[in-house]
């Protein structure tokens, strides 16, 4: 993708390695781990009836989630023709900044959904987004102000437009570019924004890469359009691959779970499989531990709790599976969505539903164990919702809610 070599991006996002991070701080996707784990929540001794609205501002369209750091939250969203950056007051939904440009409308059938779905990423006093057109912005976090922005004129884009969350590890930024069938993986230097290496090959799929370090060697974790696939991160070069190409009218959205050297993945259709990653003198080797085609999700990624599998399925059912043999522990009867997210909470999981329903239920093998359940939207909800200490912001269809739970 020639735009990406050419023009010089600086791109900061969350650095783990060298930024502090508060217990209650949600800084990228899927939180500080990249794992939907929550940190610093404790649960009430007994639940409420209902959650407490503390304040809703409307922000516009879009299916990405905010991100939380200290007091500030970030949210990138729609409004009208633009799509806008913008920063909040997390104690009173003040708005303290923003940020807009121009893009065109999503067309076909992505239209229902034009805003934008990758999560931003805060580090090092920077906000940057990826937009649903491709476009890249690197702002100020305390002022707006924008570094740099990348811009996409030649339109490269996945056939529903973007939904990849770029990953940053070691002061490089790993994003996945490019459209159906030509893609290029590239590895940017922060502090420059020079290309360290680019990867040539499959198109961009809806998932997120992610880190994943065996024996002293870091893999990029990359779910394309058509496989699942380690590059080294120093050179870009594939260290192994296993085919995930989605059957029927699936889609690789469905981010892998990694627990040390192994990989638990799904959403091409036929259910959740597990694999291990082993070193075998120079080179990596995978072995595939269990295939679940019992089970699987479709845009849900699941959560990994004291060996259990948690997540929402194709069906629209939670379920559990167990990840050292694979075996199905329990699929619920309820339906919910198949558009769900599901955060481990340490003693609950959370589930929040694309049809306005927040649950809260036990990680237990054995059966769904509910706790409670509220109607947080009566609009579609696409993002994750942000848990921080008793409170709990939720993004829906063109709202943004802070609720407390007490």
């Amino acid at each position: 993708m020639k735009n990406y070599r050419k023009i010089e991006v600086s791109m900061a996002v969350f650095l783990m390695s060298t930024v502090i991070i508060f217990s209650q701080d949600w800084p990228q996707f899927r939180g500080p781990g990249r794992d939907g784990k929550v940190t610093g929540f404790k649960a009430p001794a007994s639940w409420p009836a209902a959650l407490t609205q503390d304040w809703k501002i409307t922000v516009g369209t879009g299916d990405a989630t905010p991100v939380l750091t200290g007091n500030r939250m970030y949210l990138h969203t729609r409004q009208g023709g633009d799509e806008v950056i913008l920063c909040i007051d997390a104690s009173s939904g003040k708005e303290l900044w923003r940020n807009s440009y121009p893009v065109t409308a999503a067309t076909g059938p992505a239209a229902s959904h034009p805003g934008p779905r990758s999560t931003p990423a805060v580090s090092n006093g920077k906000v940057v987004t990826f937009g649903i057109s491709g476009i890249l912005s690197c702002l100020d976090a305390s002022t707006g102000k924008v570094i740099w922005r990348k811009e996409n004129p030649s339109n490269e884009i996945p056939q529903f437009y973007t939904g990849m969350s770029p990953l940053i590890v070691d002061g490089i930024c790993f994003a996945h570019v490019g459209t159906k069938d030509k893609g290029q993986f590239i590895a940017v230097d922060l502090g420059s924004g020079k290309e360290k290496w680019i990867w040539n090959g499959d198109g961009p799929s809806y998932a997120s890469p992610s880190l994943m370090t065996i024996a002293g060697q870091k893999h990029i974790i990359v779910q394309t359009e058509k496989n699942l696939l380690a590059l080294n991160f120093t050179d870009g070069k594939v260290l192994w691959q296993v085919p995930a190409v989605p059957s029927q009218r699936f889609y690789n959205c469905s981010s892998p779970y990694i627990d040390g050297n192994k990989i638990y993945f799904t959403g091409q259709g036929t259910g959740i499989k597990g694999i291990e990653v082993v070193r075998q003198g120079d080179q990596f080797i995978t072995k595939e531990l269990w295939s679940n085609t019992e089970v699987g999700a479709k845009w849900n990624t699941p959560v990994l709790v004291k060996g259990y599998l948690f997540g929402f399925s194709d069906q629209k059912r939670a379920f559990c599976v167990s990840a050292s043999d694979g075996r199905t522990g329990w699929i619920d009867n309820t339906v919910n969505s198949d558009f769900s997210t599901i955060n481990d909470c340490g003693n609950i999981l959370t589930g929040l539903t694309s049809t306005g329903n927040m649950l809260v239920f036990n990680p237990d093998p054995k059966a769904y164990t509910e706790i409670a359940k509220y109607k947080v939207s009566e609009t579609a909800i696409y993002a994750f919702p942000v848990i921080a200490g008793n409170a709990v912001y939720i993004k829906d269809a063109e709202s943004l809610t802070k609720y407390i739970i007490k």
